[in-house]
């Protein structure tokens, strides 16, 4: 069996070749149940995401305990096993942190290429973390960006985050408010309940890519910004079970599941084009699916873009 680190995780996984490889799965399709989801003491949180297709079966196992920010520890710390799907054999121990943030990053610029303006040059970040920081790299290698902001509720991360990325070439800088006005597409990665994202601030042609909310109770955005948008989800069954801006728009009386515009195996199977119009606002939704996980780990440990 092969055991891949994060460093093993990160040369294998540019980011054109990752991209590629979730748009291949999305589009061919695999088994993918929806995670399960157990509670754990003090707010935190098991989840298991297992996905299989013809050849492979892998499943990934995310523990979040929200303790550990105040102990300057990773909040979400993830493992994946990938097996044989007809034996059972393990074929691939992979860092599942190094995994999930490069195919949530490569997952959102996927669904920005079908929803955002491809002229798009300003970005803003919102969150410092794991995440934020794959985020800028994987939407530069997509979009000719002139500007990206960051914020966070700790300006000394933000700022830190901004370091990291100018010293890798990038045109960063810090941003004091989450303001959403301005800005080409907004990238949405936080542990926030309260929304950053005043819809009434969105700008006409932005993207609004939202990632962090994936309890029915957190939410990046108010039902204002949702209203106002053409929204896009990773997964219907997903977003609409826990994917807390839809839910919460809805029980609010601004938004109804059937406006969901398409999926984004939709939009990988050119069942529905994506943005129609460059004043459109959009919004994408995701709460993680498995099947990128698989994608993910099959391109790490066999260069593979599907094994089907």
């Amino acid at each position: 069996m092969r055991i891949l680190d994060r460093h093993d995780i990160a040369r294998a996984l540019p980011w054109g070749a990752l991209i590629a490889a979730l748009r291949a799965m999305f589009a061919a399709g695999c088994e993918a149940p929806l995670r399960h989801r157990h509670d754990l003491p003090e707010g935190g949180v098991l989840l298991l995401m297992p996905a299989w297709n013809a050849r492979f079966l892998g499943v990934k196992t995310v523990q979040f305990s929200p303790a550990n920010a105040a102990a300057g520890l990773p909040a979400v710390r993830a493992t994946y096993l990938l097996s044989d799907r007809a034996s059972g054999e393990p074929l691939a121990l992979l860092d599942g942190g190094e995994l999930t943030d490069r195919r949530t990053a490569a997952a959102s610029v996927l669904a920005a290429s079908f929803c955002a303006r491809p002229d798009s040059r300003r970005l803003k970040i919102l969150g410092s973390g794991r995440i934020a920081a794959a985020l800028a790299p994987c939407y530069a290698s997509a979009f000719p960006l002139e500007r990206i902001g960051v914020w966070s509720r700790t300006p000394a991360h933000a700022e830190r985050l901004a370091a990291r990325l100018r010293d890798a070439g990038l045109p960063a800088t810090t941003d004091p408010t989450p303001d959403p006005g301005g800005y080409d597409i907004v990238s949405a990665a936080t542990l926030a309940s309260e929304p950053l994202i005043a819809g009434a601030r969105v700008s006409p042609g932005t993207h609004l890519d939202l990632i962090g909310g994936f309890t029915p109770t957190m939410r990046e955005a108010d039902a204002e910004a949702v209203a106002r948008a053409s929204v896009f989800v990773d997964t219907r069954e997903g977003a609409l079970a826990e994917g807390g801006d839809l839910l919460l728009a809805i029980r609010e009386g601004r938004f109804a599941p059937e406006r969901i515009a398409a999926s984004l195996a939709d939009l990988c199977r050119c069942a529905h084009p994506g943005r129609r119009r460059a004043e459109e606002i959009t919004l994408f939704k995701s709460v993680g699916w498995a099947g990128e996980d698989l994608a993910a780990a099959i391109l790490a440990a066999f260069g593979e873009p599907v094994a089907a």
